[in-house]
């Protein structure tokens, strides 16, 4: 197989890299620990494939890889052009207000099922089972070392596309195992940390009773000086949804959120929404603020709650509710995990300076994005870029 592409991981940043080498003629062969490819793009399809978003954020959606170099990824293939290329694959998406972009049918398989006929028609071959576990240089190319079912296999490739993916998600194959095999060729990576999850608070118990599984809509929060608006979900266990996924970058700088109950009022006008004077009662406080039932019991439960015995007092509260995280949920639990390969170790291209030849796409890289399309669009353009590059690497 020396002189043939390898790409290792069959994920859509994998098997896009594999795509746009294959397109420009290259011969590709993709190698995958699971016994189909795309497993977590299935996986991300059950609600709703979000392939894309059309916002006009650009790169100041993503961390990690640098702004400018986010900006050129996504110049290169943006929202328009995965839009484009589901179109010829037959496939027609929608997108809603937010930006968020949809296939019609709302599925991955239908899409994965053409877009891998298509890969087979361009002369792609497929190794399933095929499960990496380690590379060594070897004359001027790489020996890439897997474990089959009928054993250790050892290949020959000048060039190499990596694209294992985090450590979320697991027993789709995105597992993080890569990482010391890594490190051991003097490569930086960061650990791999969950992101877009959840995160644990310490709740009391009847408020668990009273509120598990109820929203908390629109609302504001903040840490640090990041802010997001829109809904959480109380859990047995803490928090979940957009909003705190949004902030999990600044919680783990500092695990503490402050809710905004009522975004819409001011401090002043909730203050003047209750009697200036006489007793203040915590209950005609909620209904005169209309504050929302889930929230009611959230705030009821609050450590703080008895030394709220003044409007001022009770608007502040509603305004800047503290609530103390404990840590996230596990990251086989996380959406998308960061960490991976330092940025500081690839060149424009994703190749590893260290290790010419090998390049990187997907979440390997050290770089985190938002749900709502973001994810998607980052695997994408990461694999667009490092099969453009490959393809015409020297030695193919």
């Amino acid at each position: 197989m020396s002189g043939r592409l390898c790409v290792v991981g069959a994920g859509p940043a994998g098997l896009r890299a594999a795509e746009v080498a294959a397109g420009s003629g290259v011969a590709v062969a993709v190698f995958e620990a699971m016994p189909s490819a795309g497993r977590k793009f299935l996986v991300a399809g059950r609600g709703g494939l979000n392939l894309t978003n059309t916002g006009k954020e650009g790169g100041s959606k993503y961390s990690g890889l640098s702004p400018d170099l986010w900006n050129d990824l996504l110049e290169s293939f943006g929202p328009e052009a995965l839009r484009s290329w589901a179109r010829d694959l037959g496939v027609q998406t929608f997108a809603v207000s937010s930006g968020r972009v949809y296939p019609e049918e709302m599925k991955s398989a239908p899409l994965l099922r053409r877009w891998i006929a298509r890969l087979k028609s361009q002369g792609v071959e497929f190794h399933h089972r095929h499960r990496w576990t380690g590379i060594q240089a070897s004359s001027g190319k790489w020996e890439l070392e897997f474990q089959t079912p009928s054993g250790p296999r050892s290949i020959e490739t000048p060039v190499v596309v990596f694209a294992l993916g985090g450590g979320s998600w697991p027993r789709t194959g995105s597992d993080g195992r890569w990482q010391e095999a890594f490190r051991k060729f003097g490569i930086e990576v960061e650990p791999l940390v969950p992101a877009n999850c959840g995160w644990e608070v310490p709740w009391p118990r009847q408020l668990i009773d009273e509120a598990a599984g109820q929203p908390l809509k629109n609302v504001q929060a903040s840490a640090g000086v990041a802010t997001a608006y829109g809904e959480l979900l109380i859990t047995d266990y803490g928090l979940e949804g957009g909003v705190i996924y949004m902030l999990t970058p600044a919680l783990r700088a500092s695990p503490v959120l402050r809710l905004d109950l009522k975004p819409a009022f001011s401090f002043e006008e909730l203050v003047a929404k209750m009697p200036p004077g006489g007793r203040f009662h915590l209950h005609e406080a909620f209904e005169r603020c209309r504050i929302q039932e889930s929230a009611r019991v959230v705030m009821k439960h609050h450590s703080d709650c008895p030394t709220w015995q003044t409007p001022a007092a009770f608007a502040q509260a509603v305004k800047s509710l503290p609530v103390v995280l404990t840590g996230p949920r596990p990251i086989e639990e996380a959406i998308s995990s960061a960490g991976g390969i330092r940025s500081n170790e690839v060149d424009r291209n994703l190749m590893i300076t260290k290790c010419p030849g090998i390049f990187v796409a997907g979440e390997m890289l050290d770089w985190e994005a938002p749900t709502g399309g973001f994810l998607m669009q980052g695997c994408f353009s990461t694999g667009t870029r490092a099969g453009q590059a490959a393809a015409t690497y020297p030695g193919l």
